[in-house]
Parts: C-alpha cells; structure tokens; sequence
C-alpha cells in the first residue's frame, strides 16, 4: 500500500463516522439529520466522502430504502465500540468533579417495563438528574457493545466472558398461571398439571423462535406442561396477553407480580396455584473492562435498591 493510499484511508475524521454509525442506527439519512442537528444534503455528503476515501460502498440506497452492505455492517460493528467508549471516557472526565452526567443507554426485555424499572429509574434520576437515559425494548440476546448500548438486561441470559452481571430488582420470582372466571365455568378449573394438556392456552413465543415453555412444580421437580394453544402472542407483546386471558381466551402463564390487581379485582383468578415455579430475577450485565460514571451509578442505584428490598 502506497503512503499517500494510507494517508487518505486514516484521514477520516471522527465526526464522519459519528455521521455514519447514526444513519445506521437511526435508519436514514433524514433521521439521522434529524437527530444530528444538520441538512440531509451534509449528511449524504459526509458518506459519500468515507466511501470515497474508502474505496468500498458503505450503504445501498433506493429512492425507498437504504441499507448496510457487508463492508458497511463490518466498518460499524469495529469502531461502534470504539465511540461508545470515547463518548464514555469524555463523559466520565466531565463528571470528574464528582457531579455525574452523559448519556446511559440500556437495552432491555420488555418484561421489566411495567413494575421492575420504573422505582429504579426514579431513585436513579432523582440522584443524577444530568443523565439522559434511553432504554431499549429488545426481547432477543443482544450484543450491547455492537448495539452501542452501555448495559443490558435479562432473565437467564448467556453472557461472553467479557461481561459480569449483577440482580436488579427482585432475586426471585415466580410465574403464575390465571383465567377468567368465564373462562373456568365454561371448562372447568384443572386440579393437577396434567390436566392442563385438555385445557387452552395463551402462549408467547420468542422473536425467531420456540414457545415459551410452560414449567410447573410436582413432587419437588420442574416439569413441562403442553396446553392446547389457541392464541401465540409475540413476547414484544407481553402486556396485552392479559387483555385476552381476561376476555375468557384461554389460561395465561404471567409472572405473578403482574397478575396481582386482576387477582385483587377477580377478572383473573389463580390456577394450580401450588405448582407455581420460582425463577430467578433479572440480571443488568455490562462489560467488564470499560464502565462509564453514569453507568457504574447506575450499579450502585441497583445494588441498593436490591439490598433495600431483601
């Protein structure tokens, strides 16, 4: 490679790629404007200059869409990373006066949303106002470092070695199963496990996959129960699962923290209750060799939140 060729090829700015990482992220080139403050045209402007320098086409554009190519898609997920940490570093040497501010940017399932984040957002935010925080609703395994993201959460997740985790929100919890009381007159109320194989079933499945397994105690052993599906909800539709067990569709398996007010008002009562299974709760999971001030406060939110709550 001749010098003057590596000479233009690392004479690429960082804003430039700033540029390119938030059309990516955003999905355009005017949404990307939008967020970045500046004219459509700069920003068209701005990749077509990288892909110049870089000899390679970046993005495939249509009068309708865009998207990545593979050099594209290999270019973001190397420097994605490599801003995240820049952006943390700056941060975290803005905030060393002690005072903590930037952004924190969470990727989370949606089972979290209603009840568990909520009291540890506020607690978080009444202590460091300065941070903006974004939280992503992805119910799939997410590598957070490619997605930009500085955490993530998730029940059971398989986490790369580069990364520890900690419990946010409660240690355990326990999923129930519930119907309408229309629903159990007109097919009756199953009095052991094996009963619910005769009995219809509101079931979830994960994006691109399986069922939701429905796990049940007997005898002091997991066991696996197959109802009768009649309806699947994708599990980025978690709530609204509860608006078809309440009108009489089927039994719904639901963590039981959710199930609380519908047991309370009687639109839903408890089936099998004794062969509840506990699970363990969530987990927040981060890198283990970079943290930014927001996000190691935000760890010290959710470790006394969960000592408070023991």
């Amino acid at each position: 490679m001749s010098n003057s060729l590596f000479s233009m090829k690392n004479s690429i700015s960082q804003d430039d790629l700033i540029v390119f990482l938030t059309v990516l992220d955003e999905g355009g080139f005017r949404a990307a404007a939008r967020r970045l403050g500046v004219a459509p045209s700069n920003v068209s402007t701005t990749v077509c200059r990288i892909e110049t320098q870089l000899g390679v086409p970046l993005l495939l554009r249509t009068t309708r869409s865009m998207r990545a190519t593979d050099q594209g898609l290999a270019l973001a997920a190397r420097i994605a990373p490599l801003m995240a940490e820049v952006r943390a570093a700056c941060a975290e040497t803005a905030s060393s006066t002690g005072r903590v501010s930037g952004r924190l940017k969470i990727n989370v399932p949606g089972a979290v949303m209603p009840d568990i984040l909520p009291p540890i957002m506020s607690a978080f935010q009444h202590q460091h106002p300065a941070v903006q925080v974004e939280l992503v609703v992805d119910n799939g395994l997410v590598d957070i470092v490619a997605s930009d993201c500085d955490a993530g959460i998730r029940y059971g997740a398989s986490l790369e070695k580069d990364m520890i985790s900690i419990p946010i929100g409660p240690r355990r919890q326990q999923i129930a199963l519930a119907a309408s009381p229309a629903y159990v007159e007109a097919h009756g109320c199953p009095e052991t496990p094996a009963q619910l194989t005769t009995h219809d079933a509101i079931r979830y499945r994960l994006p691109g996959g399986p069922l939701l397994p429905w796990t049940l105690r007997a005898g002091g052993k997991a066991i696996m129960v197959e109802p009768v599906t009649r309806l699947v909800l994708s599990v980025n539709a978690l709530n609204s699962g509860l608006s078809y067990a309440r009108a009489g569709m089927g039994i719904i398996a639901m963590f039981r923290n959710w199930l609380e007010d519908d047991f309370r008002a009687q639109t839903l009562v408890p089936i099998l209750k004794e062969h509840w299974h506990p699970l363990d709760g969530p987990r927040l999971y981060y890198p283990n060799r970079f943290t930014s001030n927001a996000l190691r406060a935000f760890i010290e939110t959710c470790q006394s939140k969960v000592s408070g709550d023991e």
